[in-house]
């Protein structure tokens, strides 16, 4: 016998040409394919909280990959090289500093170049190692190419560890699909 899974609602419909009220009951039944939809097993607000979260660490994220990456190309990374990638004014590009000084991972003076610490060192690696993945990944997937870094800009900070780890084996079993110009390629 095969077990069905679904939804039963229970519901009181008055009759006015009896006079009296019915007791409904409905069974929906619920294919697998949206047995998620209709019984989550996580609520919309842990999806929503961790959405949230993603975007809190999106910009300290952004913030020490483009300052590794003016340290990397330029010698030096300064507020006015930061204001001029971002687009935005000196003062926004100082009150992300001072966050990024509270939460210890730049060293920052007045007229003074920005430095990552080791903490700041760290992320900068993990966050361009997880961009490069994700821009190969759609890479791969036939993604045009100024499409792929557009959008890998902002999908890099909502993929969990471990989507990022399935995109890696994804790439290293089918290396195929990965041409060499893809593979030595760096985040930017």
């Amino acid at each position: 016998m095969a077990t069905l899974t679904g939804a039963v609602e229970y519901g009181v419909v008055y009759n006015p040409y009896y006079n009296s009220q019915l007791l409904c009951v409905t069974f929906i039944p619920v294919s697998a394919i949206d047995q998620e939809r209709v019984m989550p097993s996580t609520s919309h607000h842990e999806h929503f909280e961790r959405v949230r979260q993603d975007h809190q660490r999106e910009l300290v994220e952004d913030y020490v990959e483009e300052i590794a990456h003016l340290h990397r190309h330029l010698g030096e990374a300064r507020a006015s090289d930061l204001a001029d990638r971002f687009g935005v004014s000196p003062a926004a590009v100082s009150k992300v500093v001072t966050r990024l000084k509270r939460d210890g991972l730049v060293n920052a003076r007045p007229y003074r170049g920005i430095f990552l610490t080791d903490q700041g060192e760290e992320l900068a690696h993990k966050v361009a190692a997880r961009h490069r993945v994700v821009l190969q990944a759609l890479l791969a997937l036939g993604v045009p190419e100024s499409i792929a870094r557009a959008d890998s800009e902002g999908i890099e900070h909502h993929c969990s560890d471990e989507t990022v780890a399935a995109m890696h084996r994804f790439l290293a079993d089918n290396p195929h699909l990965v041409p060499d110009s893809i593979s030595r390629m760096t985040s930017r």
